[in-house]
């Protein structure tokens, strides 16, 4: 298989880095809310009445045990999942139930996932270029002319997720960790408006997840940021507010001294951490 070929078939995996097209009107309200939303699988309620709001440029941290909707809270906020109720608005502009997922990423709605997804063939400066935002299509994006504001913006980038030393070497030699850091300079490319963050640190070095948390804290406040994440102490090193999930609605909402205080939350969820 060519690498063309390759770039043609995967750019429907990269449907996240799509130019956004829509402003993010935020002047009245959240720049997302969630309120009342329902869905339940084969008669399971996945998520149960849940109402939840983000602020423009906040830093959030969602957790909570398996099983708690926190994927399917995002599957839904992306358009991937529709739910049997409720309301879901990206602004006072955009509601997210009535578009598709491709037009939802276009709003400046960037998910990272799990498992870091790079162009491994392609150098770390090549990935964010690929990614800019432009022309989707991938040969015009390959055959267009970089100009002197794109090269400045992947340089902000490649300072942004630490990795401008790197920039001209192969991604697929990178770590586990500096992938991570490119899969999420590649959706900083799009210049999104939020970002959703699932587990970034899992399997990372102590090192990386301390760069991490630089990294996120850094972004807060030039677009929003919702964590998902597991690890706890990850979590006390980067968190404003913390909601916690449990049977698909919010049982705790507040700073991270507050929830772990909860006498609810250590029953459900931080007992079993502890």
């Amino acid at each position: 298989m060519s690498l063309l070929t390759e770039f043609a078939q995967r750019d429907r995996v990269f449907d996240f880095l799509t130019p956004s097209e829509s402003p993010v009107d935020v002047r009245h309200g959240p720049i997302l809310y969630l309120e009342d939303v329902n869905v339940s699988f084969d008669g399971f309620r996945a998520i149960n009445n849940l109402s939840l709001t983000i602020d423009d440029g906040e830093l959030r941290c969602i957790i909570g045990p398996n099983g708690a909707g926190k994927t399917t809270m995002m599957d839904i906020i992306t358009g991937k999942t529709r739910p049997d109720s409720g309301s879901v608005w990206f602004g006072s502009r955009h509601n997210l139930l009535m578009k598709s997922e491709p037009y939802i990423a276009s709003l400046g709605i960037g998910r990272k996932f799990q498992k870091p997804t790079v162009f491994e063939a392609l150098t770390v400066f090549e990935n964010l270029e690929l990614a800019m935002a432009a022309n989707k299509k991938v040969f015009p994006t390959l055959t267009a002319k970089m100009t002197g504001e794109a090269r400045d913006r992947i340089d902000e980038v490649l300072a942004t997720i630490g990795l401008a030393e790197l920039r001209e070497r192969p991604a697929g030699i990178l770590s586990h960790g500096q992938k991570q850091w490119l899969e999420i300079g590649m959706l900083l490319m799009q210049k999104p408006r939020l970002l959703l963050v699932d587990e970034p640190v899992a399997g990372m070095t102590e090192q990386e997840m301390e760069r991490t948390a630089e990294l996120l804290i850094s972004l807060a406040g030039k677009q929003s940021v919702v964590v998902v994440e597991h690890d706890m102490g990850f979590i006390r090193s980067i968190a404003r507010k913390v909601t916690v999930l449990h049977q698909g609605s919010v049982l705790a909402e507040g700073t991270m001294d507050q929830v772990s205080n909860d006498p609810e939350v250590i029953k459900v969820y931080l007992g079993e951490e502890a």
